[in-house]
């Protein structure tokens, strides 16, 4: 590992994020993004109908959390995500790994949600973790034991019957993309605490290189199942395709920092994100950052838009692809927009 960029804490008071606070709300000034068309308000009812139902069905939170889950909008997030959905179980399907990834995620690493997540030790939750996807395989008294012990944990429990509802509308190869995508989802996890415990402050390219793991690509790889088809792993693993996938990932992810940005500054004024970063190596204040970060967004997004339409001549299968990226990546942004529950923006226009 090379040097911090520089041996001071990330910009800015602790106080700063107040100053930072506004009731602005919308798309952020500026940003690259597609329009989508409005949500079907009804679907998004059902599909948080059918989590709800689930969820509690298995003991996944208390009720006392009832708020959290339905500010965060679950439905309406995979119905603006996955437009070309097959049906409203493989909607359902989205929903349940989404709510289970965002279990683990405040349960397990988010130290400011006040749920008891932490850096110390994260590595051991989420081999377990990833256990729940990826079962241990031994002697009939030991996977048994394993097995208990997945089902005794709520963040486990939602991660293990997430996947089997999801292999039932996928096929195994799809199946077994999604587990090794959030293996690399918990690897970006566990290189953000690691930096956290020891106050390291990243350089641009190593924070990106670290949200190129911990970012949405769990959520992207599986919008053909979505859809209801496969990309054949033969070309799903060619490199141009795994470029425009990563492209996507990295673009929405960047979307996220941008807009949960006065979030985080509230909760916890040393979490990293983008323009955090920029303004670390940079030297700059937060404004200048969080515009410096909308651009190297948009560089990403055309990158993507780009590259999608070139590989999208060659095959009606990869056109089918790419536009499922792109829509993933467009109702994403219109759900952080339009999420006032969550997210408002820094006062910088």
């Amino acid at each position: 590992m090379s040097a911090p960029a520089s041996s001071s804490s990330l910009p800015g008071p602790p106080d700063l994020a107040r100053t930072l606070r506004t009731r602005r709300s919308g798309a952020i000034p500026g940003l690259k993004y597609r329009q989508v068309a409005p949500t079907d308000p009804e679907k998004a009812e059902e599909v948080d109908r059918r989590l709800e139902a689930w969820a509690h069905g298995l003991d996944l939170f208390p009720k006392a959390w009832s708020g959290d889950f339905s500010g965060f909008q679950f439905g309406r997030a995979v119905v603006l995500q996955h437009p070309a959905a097959a049906d409203l179980e493989r909607l359902t399907v989205a929903g349940k790994l989404l709510l289970a990834e965002n279990l683990v995620d405040n349960l397990y690493c988010e130290e400011d949600e006040g749920k008891g997540g932490s850096s110390r030790g994260l590595g051991g939750r989420l081999i377990l973790a990833q256990s729940a996807l990826d079962p241990y395989h031994g002697t009939p008294g030991l996977q048994e034991q394993a097995m208990h012990g997945v089902q005794a944990d709520g963040p486990l429990r939602s991660y293990h019957w997430a996947l089997k509802d999801y292999a039932v509308v996928a096929t195994p190869s799809q199946t077994d993309r999604f587990v090794h995508d959030i293996a690399r989802l918990h690897l970006g996890y566990l290189a953000e605490a690691a930096w956290s415990e020891i106050r390291y402050v990243p350089q641009v390219w190593e924070y990106l290189v670290m949200r190129q793991f911990n970012n949405f690509r769990p959520c992207l790889s599986i919008v053909d199942a979505v859809d209801g088809y496969e990309l054949p792993e033969a070309v799903y693993a060619r490199p141009e395709i795994q470029r425009i996938t990563a492209l996507a990932c990295n673009a929405t992810t960047i979307v996220n920092d941008l807009y949960s940005f006065t979030k985080e500054l509230a909760s916890d004024p040393t979490h990293l994100n983008l323009p955090q970063v920029v303004a670390a190596n940079e030297r700059c204040g937060l404004k200048a950052a969080y515009l410096k970060a909308v651009e190297i967004h948009n560089d990403i997004m055309t990158a993507f838009e780009d590259e999608s339409a070139l590989l999208s001549a060659t095959s009606p299968l990869v056109e089918r692809y790419a536009r499922g990226l792109s829509d993933w990546v467009a109702g994403n942004h219109e759900w952080h927009a339009t999420n006032t529950h969550r997210y408002h923006l820094p006062n910088y226009w």
